[in-house]
């Protein structure tokens, strides 16, 4: 197992506990919304509207809530995430709302399913920034059946380029270089030290997703709504209404 795979997994295991919140309140809410500013689903579309009779997988699920969302548009779900922690909470809340998901503790850069098993893949966060994109997003190809659509939300290059080295707030200065993205490792910054992540330039994200056979249906850069305010997760809002946080990548099996 690669050495990313370990920590990522121990960072999320020792802070899942940190999570169950937002999960639990996840989950109460029928109408979905996505990521750190939670941005409407009627806004997003990030989901098919009828998912009856599709076979739907999560890949890094934490504690569940998109795969809830999923079960309850008619969907039969997987859900894989690396963090026995997080699918604690995830399999409890499955329980308590009577919703039917198949949850698995793995990583999604090995899925433990059949080639051309699903319909539709997504990831919000995830293995969208947690994992390597050169082979988990090969792996979400070799599940879906032709035709078969991944959507997935993660961190906008944007954020990393404008991250200080230190681990503080996005600044409107660039501290990396945008030319080779790849591996960002935060396990040694000074301030809210993490796991590894993973993002590419643009230019570097179609190319691998032409080379695996994607078809780009769609992009969407997401911004702070008006009223936001404060910060979340190192993100300014004030900085996140001018420059995108979040970026959604919308593709096809092709």
């Amino acid at each position: 197992m690669e050495k990313h795979v370990n920590i990522n997994r121990d960072h999320w295991n020792a802070m899942a506990e940190e999570w169950i919140a937002m999960g639990e309140e996840a989950w109460a809410s029928d109408a979905p919304y996505w990521g750190i500013w939670g941005v409407a689903e009627r806004e997003l579309g990030m989901l098919p509207g009828d998912m009856a009779g599709m076979e739907a997988v999560e890949l890094g699920c934490g504690t569940g809530y998109v795969s809830a969302w999923m079960a309850r548009r008619g969907a039969r779900v997987s859900a894989i995430d690396v963090s026995a922690g997080q699918l604690a909470t995830a399999r409890r809340l499955a329980g308590e709302h009577g919703v039917d998901i198949r949850f698995e503790e793995g990583n999604a850069e090995a899925l433990p399913f059949a080639d051309g098993a699903f319909d539709f893949a997504i990831s919000e966060y995830g293995a969208a920034i947690w994992c390597d994109p050169q082979v988990w997003l090969r792996e979400a190809w070799r599940v879906l059946r032709p035709g078969g659509q991944l959507v997935f939300l993660g961190h906008h290059p944007f954020v990393y380029l404008t991250t200080p080295l230190n681990g503080a707030a996005c600044e409107r200065v660039l501290h990396r270089p945008y030319r080779g993205m790849g591996r960002v490792d935060w396990t040694q910054v000074e301030i809210d030290p993490g796991g590894i992540e993973y993002s590419l330039s643009f230019s570097d994200w179609i190319t691998l997703f032409l080379e695996i056979g994607f078809v780009v249906e769609g992009l969407r850069e997401v911004y702070a709504p008006e009223g936001a305010s404060g910060e979340e997760f190192g993100i300014p809002a004030e900085w996140s209404r001018d420059f995108p946080s979040e970026h959604v990548w919308w593709l096809r099996k092709g």
